[in-house]
């Protein structure tokens, strides 16, 4: 099998030739930058400044060196823009808290705190509040609240849909390109047109806005799912119409040159249990996941990929029913995600992307072996009969050992008979 004919017929429930591998084709299957440095060490590829794609959290760039080696079976289509709304070009060096050389854009401006925290900015203009920050001692940024004072009794819905509008001439022409470009390279496409979120609380502060209005402090929207469930439903509405008439324009330009939609990345699980009940769930999320999947269903070919962290097991069902073909990142250290409790339940439904190990304690503090064991055993369970994409639970952070890295990824060539990676 090719690469896009392998993820297509595990997507289909039936057993490839071998798992399919992703890294990097979406901004939650991705690799930090440091931990992409080492990686390129170990191999012994030439050394230089890794390109940092997505800033917000630091994820860094499968190059075509890097790929021929390891072989990822699908590619990403990202925004033209980054979190912080400035593009992805003009690239220039910068050197990280860390110490780490890297690439960003040229409009990624940041200035420094006394302490030595990073700020960064909306389109990078300088002249406007940060919006994002990087403790001098951490590794990625996080959201800057930004909330203008919220007067309960007169909320407007204009001001949470701002950032949602018909999709532009520029930018379907650059998904035109970048789609043809990765449909070019023989691997499954994932799409990430952006736009058909519900309340994603990594897009919520709106980070790439300058002044953004409404319910921009995260706390403030969870509690407005209680307080004001009916202004949030609204939003959910009239956003889901936005995004029916751009995934219509959108279909029409790239066609079944893409595989994949990542739709939504709003997460609904904690460690050991649900952001909000399942009546919540059904009320407020389900009729608009079904409205936007449903018709991508009638009208393409494309599967419905949805990220959600954390203990989501009693609402897997609900997924299914909602339209989603994919789940991710499976999170398997969370309560009830047990491996094979979720393979034999769901499996014949759901396609399992992620789940391969566990970020938070195996990949990043067990021994070679033992990431070795639980990436095998993994395979064994969510690679039966197809249904299974291998990627981490989550991103691969900064400072995991480079050789719990190499165990990861040669666990599985040896599941799928490859050979091993070898300094």
């Amino acid at each position: 099998m090719d690469q896009r004919e392998r993820i297509l017929t595990t997507l289909a429930h039936r057993q490839p030739d071998r798992i399919p591998l992703d890294l990097g084709a979406t901004p939650v299957t991705g690799i930090h930058v440091l931990a992409i440095e080492n990686l390129r060490r170990y191999l012994g590829l030439t050394p230089g400044p890794v390109k940092v794609t997505e800033p917000y959290q630091m994820l860094g760039e499968i190059d075509d060196e890097l790929s021929q080696i390891l072989e990822p079976d699908a590619i990403g289509v990202a925004p033209r823009n980054t979190m912080f709304g400035f593009p992805n070009e003009g690239w220039k060096e910068w050197r990280t808290p860390w110490g780490q050389e890297v690439l960003v854009p040229e409009k990624f401006n940041v200035t420094y705190t006394d302490g030595g925290d990073v700020l960064i900015y909306p389109g990078g203009d300088t002249s406007v509040p940060p919006c994002a920050k990087m403790p001098s001692n951490g590794y990625f940024f996080d959201a800057i609240p930004r909330q203008e004072p919220i007067d309960h009794e007169h909320l407007n819905v204009e001001d949470n849909l701002e950032e949602f509008s018909e999709i532009s001439d520029e930018d379907l022409q650059y998904f035109i390109e970048e789609t043809d470009k990765a449909h070019a390279t023989g691997r499954a496409v994932v799409a990430n047109f952006g736009g058909t979120a519900l309340g994603d609380i990594a897009l919520v502060p709106a980070l790439h806005m300058k002044h953004p209005k409404g319910i921009r402090d995260v706390t403030e929207w969870y509690m407005a799912t209680l307080m004001h469930p009916d202004y949030v439903k609204e939003i959910f509405e009239r956003e889901t119409d936005i995004a029916l008439k751009n995934l219509e324009k959108l279909h029409t330009a790239v066609g079944d040159k893409v595989d994949v939609i990542f739709l939504c990345g709003t997460d609904f699980g904690t460690q050991t249990s649900q952001f909000c009940s399942e009546e919540t769930l059904l009320d407020m999320y389900g009729p608009y996941y079904k409205k936007m999947t449903d018709w991508i269903h009638r009208h393409t070919s494309w599967k419905v990929f949805k990220h959600s962290c954390g203990a989501v097991e009693p609402f897997i069902r609900h997924f299914i029913d909602f339209g989603f073909d994919i789940l991710n990142p499976v999170q398997v250290s969370a309560t009830g995600m047990d491996p094979e409790h979720l393979k034999k339940s769901y499996g014949d439904d759901i396609v399992f992307w992620g789940g391969g190990v566990d970020t938070q304690q195996v990949l990043p503090f067990g021994t070679p072996s033992e990431v070795y064991a639980q990436v095998t055993r993994h395979c064994r369970i969510f690679g039966e009969g197809g249904g299974f994409v291998f990627n981490t639970v989550h991103n691969i952070q900064a400072n995991v050992p480079v050789e719990n890295i190499v165990a990861t990824l040669n666990a599985l060539r040896d599941f799928n008979g490859q050979p091993p990676l070898r300094p």
